[in-house]
C-alpha cells in the first residue's frame, strides 16, 4: 500500500459535525422551506399564475434545494469515510430526518407544477426565466401519470425515513462494519483485515491465496444473511408496493422515466450483450491459457500474468492518470488535477470507512470529492481514472443550475468509462514489450467484461429477484440460486464458480442504494466505444465536441447531447458495433499471444 496516500479535506464545507454554521444552514433551510409553502402554495397551479412569479417560485426551490444540500452531503461525506464514531451516525440521521421534514414541507410544488395544463405550461416556457429549468420541467412532468394526491405523497415521504431509508442505512452501517480475520501474503499471523484488503487479493498472482481471500469475503456476508437478505427483501417489498401503488407498468418504468431511457431500447442493449456472451467466455479461455491452469475458476478472472505483478505507488497512479487526460485535453486534466491540489480526494482502506469508490458530484458551485479504497494495482489505476472522469463531469457541468448539474442516467458512466479508456490508450502507446502489452489489453478486456457483461447479469439478477419479492418473500437461498443462475449464463463451460459465490449478490450496493442502476453501465461503455472510435476517426476535432457534451450537464436529453456527435441511439446496430470493437480488441491480444 503507498504511503503517498492523501485523505480529504471537508473543511471547505464544515469544520467538523459540531460547527455551528453547519446549525446555521439547517435552521436557514427549515425557514426556506416554510417561506416557500408561505409565498407559493396555491399559486403554481392557480389559472393566473404569471411567467414572472413561476421563474421566481423555481428560483427560490433551487435555492432552498441548495441550503439543505450542503449539510445533507457533508454528513454523507463524513460517514462515508468513517462510519464508526457516533456523532458521525447521528449527524447524517439528523439531516436525513429533517431533510425528509422539509421535503413533506414543500411537496406542494412539484405536485402543482403537475397540474398546470399543456397549453399553459407551453406559453410559460416562453419565458426566459422559466425556459432555463425547461428539460427539468419536462422531465418531472413526465412522471406526472403516476403521481398520488398531496396527502398520499407526504405519507410515503414520512414513511419512507423509517422504511425503505432505514434498512438502506442498515445495509450501509453493516457492511461497512464488517472485518475479517486473514493471513495476508507474507505475514505469519492473521490479523484483521478490511473487506476491501480482502478483495485486492483477487489480483494476487497465488490462486490458493484468491480463492481463499474471496471465500472469506463471501462467508462473513454469509454469516450475515439474516440482515442482509432482510434489507433486500423490504427494500424489494417496498418498491413492488409503490409500483402497485402509483400503476406504474412495469417494476422498471420509474428508472426508465427519470434516465429518459425507452425500455425497447435498454431491453434491445441487454440482449444483444447477453448474445455476445461468447465474446467473454472466448476471453475467459484464452485466460486460462495464459495462467496455465488445468481449471478456470471465478477467483482467476482477475489473476496478474507475470507482467502485472507490481505494486504502483499512488503518486505514480496519479501521473499516469493526469498524463492520459492531458494527452486528450489539457482542460480534463487541471480539472482532474484540482482533486489532488484541493484535498478533495480520499485514498486509503480503512476500518470504517464505506467500501468500493464513488465521486459525490455535490452541487453547482462547490466542487465534488472522490473515494477510493486504492491497494496498488492496476486495476486501482483504472477506478482512479473512473472516479476522476466523473469528477472532471462534474466539475465541467458547474454552470448548469441544480437540476441540470447531474448527467441523466444513461450518461452517468460516460466520462467515467471514457477515462479508463484514455488511461489504457496511453499505457498501451508507451510501452514496446508485446508482454506488458497482453497484460495492459487483458486488463483492459477484463474491465470491459465488468463493465458490460457483469452488470447485465447484475441487472437481470435484479429484474428477477425484484419480481420473485412481488409474489412472496425469498429466503437467503432464493437469492443465491437467483445469482447463481444468472452468473452460470456468462461463465457458460468456459469458468467454475467458487461455491461461496452464491452469496456474491449480498454486498453488490448497487441494489440497495440506486435500484437498476446497473444498466448504465452497459450504456456508458458502449457510447464510450462509439464515442472512442469518433476520437480515433476525428482526432483533434472531436475533443471539443467532447468537452462540450460534458459541459452540458443534465440539461437536454440524450438523443439532443448525442446528435452533435453523429450517434445516433436509435441506430438498430449501435449496440452491436460496441461489441465489434471489442471483438477487435480480442484479435489484437490473441495476435500478440501468438506472436510470443
Amino acid at each position: 500500500m503507498a504511503a503517498d496516500s492523501p485523505t480529504w479535506n471537508l473543511a471547505p464545507l464544515y469544520q467538523g459535525a459540531d460547527d455551528p454554521a453547519l446549525e446555521a444552514d439547517l435552521e436557514q433551510l427549515r425557514k426556506a422551506a416554510r417561506t416557500l409553502r408561505r409565498d407559493f402554495r396555491g399559486r403554481i397551479a392557480s389559472d393566473n399564475l404569471s411567467a414572472d412569479v413561476f421563474a421566481a417560485a423555481l428560483r427560490n426551490y433551487e435555492q432552498m434545494q441548495r441550503i439543505g444540500l450542503k449539510p445533507y452531503l457533508y454528513a454523507q461525506l463524513l460517514f462515508s469515510a468513517d462510519s464508526r464514531p457516533d456523532a458521525h451516525k447521528a449527524l447524517f440521521a439528523r439531516v436525513r430526518e429533517l431533510w425528509s421534514s422539509v421535503s413533506e414541507e414543500v411537496l406542494f410544488f412539484e405536485l402543482e407544477m403537475l397540474r398546470i395544463d399543456e397549453e399553459r405550461f407551453a406559453a410559460l416556457l416562453k419565458d426566459p426565466g422559466v425556459a432555463a429549468y425547461s428539460h427539468y420541467l419536462h422531465q418531472m412532468r413526465a412522471h406526472a401519470p403516476y403521481t398520488l394526491s398531496e396527502e398520499v405523497e407526504k405519507a410515503l415521504k414520512r414513511k419512507d425515513l423509517t422504511g425503505k431509508e432505514a434498512f438502506v442505512q442498515l445495509f450501509e452501517e453493516l457492511t461497512s462494519s464488517l472485518t475479517y480475520t486473514f493471513t495476508l501474503p507474507g505475514e505469519e499471523q492473521a490479523r484483521e483485515v478490511t473487506g476491501e484488503e480482502l478483495l485486492a487479493l483477487l489480483h494476487h498472482p497465488d490462486g490458493k491465496v484468491r480463492e481463499e481471500a474471496f471465500a472469506a469475503f463471501l462467508d462473513k456476508h454469509a454469516d450475515n444473511q439474516l440482515v442482509l437478505s432482510s434489507c433486500f427483501n423490504n427494500l424489494f417489498l417496498d418498491h413492488a408496493r409503490e409500483v402497485e401503488l402509483r400503476k406504474y407498468p412495469d417494476i422498471m418504468t420509474p428508472t426508465h422515466l427519470s434516465s429518459e431511457a425507452e425500455p425497447a431500447m435498454v431491453e434491445r442493449m441487454m440482449e444483444v450483450t447477453e448474445a455476445n456472451y461468447g465474446l467473454a467466455q472466448e476471453y475467459f479461455r484464452l485466460k486460462q491459457q495464459l495462467l496455465g491452469l488445468d481449471t478456470m475458476k471465478n477467483t482467476d478472472i482477475y489473476a496478474p500474468l507475470d507482467t502485472e505483478n507490481r505494486s504502483l505507488a499512488f503518486s505514480d497512479a496519479r501521473t499516469l492518470v493526469l498524463d492520459a487526460f492531458a494527452g486528450f485535453a489539457p482542460e480534463l486534466a487541471q480539472a482532474a488535477a484540482a482533486f489532488f491540489d484541493e484535498q478533495r480526494i480520499d485514498v486509503a482502506p480503512r476500518p470504517g470507512k464505506t467500501g468500493g469508490a464513488y465521486c459525490m458530484g455535490m452541487m453547482p458551485g462547490f466542487a465534488p470529492y472522490v473515494l477510493l479504497n486504492y491497494t496498488g494495482n492496476l486495476r486501482d489505476v483504472a477506478t482512479l481514472a473512473h472516479e476522476l472522469g466523473h469528477g472532471v463531469h462534474f466539475a465541467l457541468s458547474q454552470e448548469q443550475n441544480l437540476f441540470h448539474y447531474q448527467a441523466s442516467l444513461p450518461f452517468a458512466e460516460t466520462a467515467s468509462v471514457f477515462g479508463e479508456m484514455l488511461l489504457t490508450r496511453h499505457l498501451l502507446n508507451r510501452e514496446t514489450d508485446p508482454q506488458v502489452k497482453i497484460g495492459l489489453l487483458c486488463a483492459k478486456l477484463e474491465d470491459i467484461i465488468a463493465t458490460t457483461f457483469r452488470q447485465t447479469v447484475l441487472t437481470r439478477f435484479e429484474i428477477a429477484a425484484h419480481r420473485r419479492r412481488a409474489e412472496g418473500l425469498l429466503s437467503p437461498e432464493d437469492y443465491c440460486a437467483l445469482w447463481w443462475q444468472e452468473n452460470a449464463k456468462l461463465f457458460g463451460d468456459a469458468v467454475t464458480m467458487i461455491e461461496p459465490y452464491r452469496w456474491g449478490w449480498s454486498y453488490i450496493s448497487h441494489f440497495i442504494h440506486a435500484r437498476f442502476y446497473c444498466f448504465s453501465y452497459v450504456f456508458g461503455e458502449l457510447l464510450v466505444l462509439a464515442l472512442y472510435q469518433k476520437y480515433l476517426e476525428e482526432g483533434q476535432a472531436f475533443v471539443p465536441k467532447y468537452l462540450e457534451l460534458l459541459r452540458q450537464g443534465g440539461s437536454r436529453s440524450p438523443q439532443e447531447l448525442l446528435a452533435p456527435l453523429g450517434i445516433d441511439l436509435a441506430d438498430p446496430d449501435f449496440w452491436q458495433k460496441g461489441y465489434d470493437f471489442v471483438g477487435g480488441l480480442l484479435k489484437e491480444l490473441k495476435t500478440l499471444v501468438a506472436a510470443r
